[in-house]
């Protein structure tokens, strides 16, 4: 059984990682999963998420306007000040979905890691990073996606691919099928891939 918890702190210590390294440039990079934000924004938001959770600030989660209200508030901040933000909640965090078999937080925070990396050409993230949350998507998906190699299936359940990216998996699954896989719904825009 995963440990969601420890999942968790482990995405923030190799964001933070992350983080630390990027350029103005880097930051100011739009991220094709999420268009309408750089990766700024995309860090804005991980550090957003958590004390939201943490404090009780959920009121509208997780509608568009809640996530633009708290990437609003540090869109100014530097990026140290994100990262100690994660620090500071992400003990509570981890206590609040030990034992969830749907950890919102954790596949928040995985998936939009994923998408910095891919954003920013950078190789795949570890596997110990998103294997935990793909097995879990396998279960929900069914036989149906066992042909699916499991980094495709972890991002395109959560939206990361388009349809024709997912058409060229070239399982059995009819187009209908693969658009039900998709959390947030199908997409029409192709999604940069690691090598």
């Amino acid at each position: 059984m995963t440990d969601w918890g420890e999942l968790y702190r482990e995405h923030v210590t190799a964001v933070s990682a992350l983080g630390a390294d990027l350029t103005e440039g880097q930051l100011a990079t739009v991220v094709p999963a999420t268009p309408a934000w750089t990766v700024h924004d995309v860090l804005a938001h991980m550090a957003g998420c958590g004390s939201d959770a943490v404090t009780g600030r959920m009121d509208g989660a997780p509608a568009p306007e809640w996530t633009a209200r708290h990437v609003n508030e540090r869109a100014q901040l530097p990026v140290a000040d994100l990262v100690e933000e994660l620090h500071t909640h992400q003990d509570a965090v981890a206590d609040s979905v030990a034992d969830n078999p749907r950890p919102a937080l954790v596949w928040n925070i995985a998936v939009h890691h994923a998408d910095l990396h891919e954003a920013l050409g950078l190789a795949r993230m570890p596997e110990r990073l998103w294997l935990p949350i793909a097995d879990a998507v396998s279960a929900r998906a069914g036989d149906q996606a066992a042909a699916v190699p499991p980094y495709e299936l972890f991002r395109g359940s959560f939206s990361r691919r388009s349809r024709n990216q997912m058409l060229a998996w070239g399982t059995d699954l009819s187009a209908e099928g693969l658009d039900e896989l998709c959390l947030f719904g199908p997409r029409e825009d192709d999604q940069p891939v690691p090598a």
